[in-house]
């Protein structure tokens, strides 16, 4: 019974004919107090405290009939019910519709967080017995998914340990193969696979790094980028304005690095285009390369994914540096897409909201 009592149910249901008690109680009470009360007779023919007409003679002209007394304005009986009913019951619907609804937003709102950092805290277990039970399960789950991510994060990292001293020791005795041809092809493959793994630690760090958006200076920041690669005798530069915006400094320099990168690699050339708006901010990352076939655009999104033709292993890399750049974007609000360079070419467009 105890357990029924806190329910979500009782409550409501306790509202509603608390509602209904109260809108009759107070139906009840108006006509207590404002309902009719016939006077006597007497008092209806001669009006109160007056003599009959018999004591003023004939000569006397008849008094007029007294005023009925009021009580203020004449409202119908009936419509006073309906009308505390309708106010009564009206409240009583909109602390219900609160009452069911504050649970689902917190709920939600956990959601919310949980999607943008993994180590956010625990609902509170408070409430009715259903709110109680779902903010239970939803917290057992958060902690099931931080215990997998880990385990994950943990497994890999270990691997990547393990295989670091046989691959060295391989590295070593390449040296010793006579063929030269297939001592640079075991050499370059050996490469690939230390970068793979450091690729995918990076990439796994970079999701679980939690980080506090702040107030950022964006043009600052991608002009000094643009600076750096120029220090390298990179072909970048730098057009447009934008104003500053809450962001992930560290996230935000490892997407629009990621983007660069890949347009200095298979395009040899990058142009960063600023543009500002009330709702968003936009960079623009073009290059004249060979371009990303249309029908691929979304699936270079994906993890370890590479293409055929130029824009593959040989020119370097491990298909990981777009999925880390969108996943840096998302976890701000934003989103990374793609579209074809007038003239030729791949443009990046990473769209941050204000």
């Amino acid at each position: 019974m105890m357990h029924r009592a806190d329910s979500l149910f009782a409550r409501l249901l306790g509202v509603f004919l608390a509602a209904i008690l109260l809108a009759h109680a107070l139906a009840f009470a108006w006509f207590s107090h404002y309902g009719e009360h016939p006077p006597p007779a007497e008092q209806h023919a001669h009006g109160p405290g007056l003599p009959p007409p018999e004591a003023y003679g004939e000569d006397m002209p008849p008094m007029p009939p007294p005023e009925a007394p009021t009580h203020g304005l004449e409202i119908d009986g009936p419509l006073i019910v309906l009308g505390f009913q309708l106010l009564t019951l009206l409240a009583a619907a909109w602390y219900g519709a609160r009452l069911l609804s504050r649970p689902i937003r917190r709920l939600a709102e956990a959601a919310e967080q949980l999607a943008e950092d993994l180590d956010s805290p625990p609902m509170a277990e408070t409430g009715p017995r259903e709110t109680r039970l779902a903010a239970r399960a939803f917290n057992r789950m958060q902690q099931r998914i931080r215990g997998q991510v880990q385990q994950r994060t943990r497994m890999l990292a270990a691997v990547s340990h393990d295989l670091r001293t046989p691959l060295a020791r391989l590295k070593l005795r390449l040296e010793q193969i006579p063929d030269q041809p297939l001592r640079e092809r075991m050499d370059h493959d050996l490469g690939e696979m230390i970068a793979m793994f450091d690729a995918t630690l990076r990439y796994l760090h970079e999701q679980r790094d939690s980080e506090t958006p702040q107030r950022l200076d964006l043009q600052a920041l991608v002009e000094s980028m643009a600076e750096d690669a120029q220090e390298h005798d990179a072909d970048v530069s730098v057009r447009g304005q934008c104003g500053p915006l809450m962001a992930q400094p560290l996230a935000l320099r490892s997407c629009v690095g990621n983007l660069l990168g890949n347009a200095l690699r298979y395009a040899g050339h990058a142009e960063i285009a600023l543009c500002d708006s009330r709702e968003a901010v936009e960079i623009r990352v073009i290059d004249h390369g060979p371009g990303i076939d249309k029908a691929q655009h979304e699936a270079v999104f994906e993890a370890f994914f590479r293409l055929e033709g130029s824009r593959n292993r040989s020119s370097g890399g491990v298909g990981l540096g777009l999925t880390i750049a969108r996943e840096a974007a998302r976890r701000q609000g934003g989103d990374i897409t793609l579209e074809e360079t007038p003239g030729g070419g791949l443009t990046a467009i990473l769209r941050l909201p204000r």
